[in-house]
């Protein structure tokens, strides 16, 4: 609990500077990808999604070499194949690699959480996870790093209790599936490859995610808290988020568990109430749980909307990681 009364109280590092100043998270890309450019070739899966499209260029825009895992036959030289569902990778194509960073993931967020979008979404993370650290643990040499995603639903629905890497794991849906994601990188973590688990929080970007999603009724002035607002979004923007994605990538110290939010979490209440100051929009149409409930189905509502958690990102703070986007607001103005 000293740690995180110490994130909590302590802003040292978390003043919004000008990019390119030092202690800013760019700064933090910067430097970690210097220390790395021109002898380092790191392969990433889950290249074309929101956070590996954003992740791919800016590791080649500092000089480091970068294979994309793909399903498809592989059409250019930088591309692996590989295939999850099969059990199938291009070990061959990896060689000579020194990290990988491993997003690849079913979305949780689009489609009503059948029976079988909730084998995909385990089975996508679990067996691609265990497939790719497999195949790093068979390379000679074998990569330093294993940077492999993992998400803040691994602590369940906590109130508003702060919760660093130390909290044990929640209950529920996601909570079962994180330990299981977490838990698939097994054989590299035993063959001594350092493996870092990123738990993300809500990401907020400018095109794509959940402002998406969120913006157009906001503007047609039909936003408002989700229930009665007291849970908790732990959220972190995706250009912190590539920061610390790569801060971990060149940092020895980081392994384990690694909560990826912003230092402050707020209620969904503040987030309504600070997306409708930003897009200059009313905020008075709360959603009812019953509702959400009838709309997406119980499992879903419950766990991605009503309930919430309130993470603190110790270890981040504490190997030295400054945030660009501290504070709600100004991060918003920024993005929208």
């Amino acid at each position: 609990m000293k740690t995180i009364r110490k994130v909590l109280d302590h802003s040292d590092c978390w003043g919004r500077r000008p990019r390119g100043k030092p202690g800013c998270a760019v700064t933090g890309l910067v430097q970690a990808c210097s220390h790395m450019a021109g002898r380092e070739k790191i392969a990433v899966s889950g290249a074309s999604g929101l956070v590996g499209s954003e992740l791919v260029p800016r590791l080649r825009e500092s000089g480091v070499e970068v294979l994309r895992l793909v399903r498809r036959a592989p059409r250019a030289s930088d591309e692996v194949g590989w295939d999850p569902d099969g059990g199938t990778i291009d070990i061959e194509g990896l060689q000579g690699i020194t990290g990988m960073i491993h997003l690849a993931g079913e979305n949780v967020a689009s489609g009503r959480w059948t029976v079988a979008k909730k084998a995909r979404i385990r089975d996508s993370r679990v067996l691609g996870t265990k497939l790719v650290a497999g195949a790093l643990a068979k390379l000679s040499p074998m990569p330093r790093v294993l940077v492999s995603a993992s998400a803040t639903g691994y602590y369940g629905a906590c109130g508003d209790e702060a919760l660093d890497e130390s909290a044990p794991q929640g209950s529920g849906f996601l909570a079962s599936v994180c330990g299981a994601w977490e838990a698939a990188a097994s054989d590299a973590r035993e063959a001594g490859i350092r493996v870092v688990h990123p738990r993300i929080g809500v990401v907020l970007a400018r095109h794509g995610g959940v402002l998406a999603k969120m913006k157009v009724p906001f503007l047609l002035g039909m936003g408002g808290r989700i229930a009665d607002g007291s849970q908790y979004m732990s959220w972190i923007t995706l250009d912190d988020l590539v920061s610390a994605l790569v801060f971990a990538l060149g940092h020895d110290t980081l392994e384990g568990p690694v909560n990826f939010v912003s230092p402050t979490p707020v209620t969904n209440a503040a987030f309504t109430a600070a997306l409708g100051r930003v897009l200059k929009r009313p905020t008075v149409f709360p959603v009812p749980k019953l509702m959400l409930r009838l709309g997406v189905g119980s499992d879903m509502a419950n766990e991605l909307l009503i309930g919430g958690s309130r993470v603190i990102p110790a270890l981040l703070h504490a190997r030295g990681f400054c945030w660009e986007h501290t504070t709600l607001e100004p991060a918003l103005r920024s993005l929208l």
